[in-house]
């Protein structure tokens, strides 16, 4: 296994000192934003997490490893490139053994993260239940990867282009806890709250990390979804940005695309129909999770280190 991953000499140092460490994602640097705000973003996000005590590890596949952080070359080269490969649970040992480049998933990123011993996971928003699964069956590997990997995903919630109420029976299905920070209600991505209720809430980080520290004392396999709402100044309209993926929906059946494909589809066209508000709506969102995120790993290595 140790074969397959590579550390870089920053979270080498922390792994050596027992810092704290948060898994950062590559897909969205690769397939969630376009290129210079992509780069810029992650370069900001990593910064923000280092600003408050904990060290940034940005994961993704090249040459066939499993970078654990990545150099300042390496986040601009996947930002700027094409044809980047989308790697989740099923991708990983194909793109590792033909050595192509893999930006990584959430279900992805919590693999790797968990092979690097590395417990919390900041993204913008989880995937789910895709709208119309009972009869498609689409339905994003994040979720089962949750019910089985130990990390915790601090999110904005999920993509409101999901059947959210799905993605939360199917959450409660697997066992996995849904904490909202500082909100009865799961957030759903663009906008902070969603007709749905979390399974608890949380006021303060130290809450978040004592339930982890004794989820995970009792052996009890799997993550936990921390949703933390979106800055209410980034916020959209829940009326505004419904119509804008209704819009976008209906433009995905007609030209029949699905799957993995969907959500950068989907995605973009939000961007498009929303004038970029969007873009600056999942920047916001990203970095308001990397401060919960860093902190919550610095809580939990405090705890496991009493």
């Amino acid at each position: 296994m140790k074969n397959y991953i590579e550390l870089s000499q920053e979270v080498q140092e922390a792994k050596e000192h027992g810092k704290p460490i948060v898994a950062l994602e590559s897909t969205i640097i690769s397939h969630g934003m376009p290129y210079p705000q992509n780069v810029k973003t992650a370069r900001e996000v990593e910064q923000i997490v280092r600003d408050h005590g904990a060290v940034p590890a940005t994961i993704a596949i090249i040459n066939g490893k499993i970078k654990i952080g990545l150099s300042d070359e390496e986040l601009e080269s996947f930002g700027n490139s094409t044809g980047i490969a989308k790697a989740s649970r099923r991708d990983l040992p194909y793109l590792l053994a033909t050595q192509q480049k893999g930006a990584t998933t959430v279900a992805a990123t919590m693999i790797c993260a968990e092979l690097a011993d590395i417990s919390i996971f900041v993204t913008g928003g989880i995937g789910g239940v895709h709208r119309g699964a009972e009869t498609t069956m689409d339905i994003s590997a994040d979720l089962e990867e949750l019910a089985k990997t130990n990390v915790a995903v601090i999110c904005a919630g999920a993509k409101s282009i999901l059947d959210l109420g799905l993605t939360m029976e199917y959450l409660e299905t697997k066992g996995v806890p849904v904490i909202g920070y500082q909100t009865d209600k799961l957030p759903a991505f663009y906008t902070r709250t969603s007709e749905y209720p979390v399974n608890f809430r949380a006021d303060s980080v130290e809450t978040i990390t004592t339930t982890l520290k004794a989820k995970w004392d009792l052996n009890m396999t799997g993550g936990a979804v921390i949703a933390n709402p979106i800055p209410e100044e980034y916020a959209m309209s829940e009326e505004f940005i419904s119509k804008a993926i209704e819009s976008a929906l209906q433009e995905a059946e007609q030209k029949g695309i699905s799957g993995k494909d969907a959500t950068p589809f989907l995605l973009g066209k939000v961007k498009e129909l929303t004038d970029g508000k969007s873009l600056d709506a999942n920047i916001a969102l990203v970095k308001n999770n990397a401060v919960i995120g860093a902190k919550i790993a610095v809580g939990l290595t405090l705890l496991n280190n009493q």
